[in-house]
């Protein structure tokens, strides 16, 4: 049975489709099935990601490892229960074609609230949420005084993950791994860095997850996606020798991700 990987919250740019992507393509170098879902119906950036991969991939004649894409199939309303949700039958439908043949599925979520997001968080065996490493985007996870800088409470993205941990333990279902990932981050250890980092730690403890540092704000994240390219395909398009300084720190963030991830059955060899 497929491990499922959730990439959400409930705010845009915070690089969930980069780290989907990322995710996705370093498990299928190493050897791994892996097949991807994206939730974003409209914008579908993971969606073009793997669609720009393919196509890069013919023009030059090259042949990269690539994670598998679907799109959420179309259901016929007439074939609905009483009550059930479209929805939730497309997401259901679409994650059984694919969890006995894949090692991993990897569903990228919208940066807002759907019913979609909401369910996927219900499936997910791991859960990545990115954030830019700001209070801006603290706000995601919890409310905090203004004066005190002390947490006053969960937030209602926080209190989602909740109810979606309550109805995998109600299944049976081993609990929910939450990571949240601080992008963006600093180079140097700058006030709000520390506040930051500070902050999410005290959180995590009390609400349950783990912290660990994603991608710092690096052009290159830029550049790849037309080509549907990642860090770690810089050797086999030949220009590998030509990175610099932040290239190789990228690929380095890249590695540390992957093994903070603590994913059942990898052991990280890029």
């Amino acid at each position: 049975m497929a491990h499922i990987i959730v990439v959400g919250n409930e705010k845009g740019g915070s690089g969930k489709s980069t780290t989907s992507m990322h995710v996705a393509t370093a498990l299928s170098r190493m050897g791994h099935r892996v097949s991807t879902l994206d939730l974003d119906l409209r914008q579908r950036s993971l969606g073009r990601y793997v669609e720009n991969r393919r196509l890069f991939c013919r023009r030059h004649n090259i042949d990269l490892p690539c994670p598998d894409y679907r799109d959420l199939p179309e259901i016929d309303k007439a074939s609905l229960a009483p009550g059930e949700n479209m929805y939730d039958r497309r997401l259901s439908a679409a994650v059984t074609g694919i969890e006995t043949s894949a090692d991993f599925i990897v569903i990228d979520c919208p940066g807002s609230h759907t019913r979609l997001s909401q369910v996927a968080h219900s499936l997910a065996d791991t859960l990545v949420t990115p954030i830019n490493d700001s209070f801006v985007d603290f706000d995601l996870l919890a409310r905090v005084d203004a004066e005190t800088n002390k947490i006053k409470g969960p937030s209602i993205y926080s209190e989602m993950v909740w109810n979606a941990r309550q109805l995998r333990a109600q299944a049976g279902l081993a609990p929910i791994d939450w990571i949240v990932v601080r992008n963006r981050l600093g180079q140097q250890a700058m006030h709000n860095k520390r506040k930051m980092g500070d902050a999410l730690g005290d959180l995590g403890r009390r609400i349950g997850f783990r912290v660990t540092d994603g991608f710092g704000e690096r052009v290159i994240f830029r550049e790849l996606f037309p080509r549907g390219l990642t860090l770690l395909d810089l050797r086999d398009i030949g220009v590998l020798g030509q990175m610099n300084i932040s290239n190789i720190a990228a690929r380095q963030e890249m590695r540390d991700l992957i093994t903070e991830l603590r994913l059942p059955g990898v052991d990280v060899d890029f």
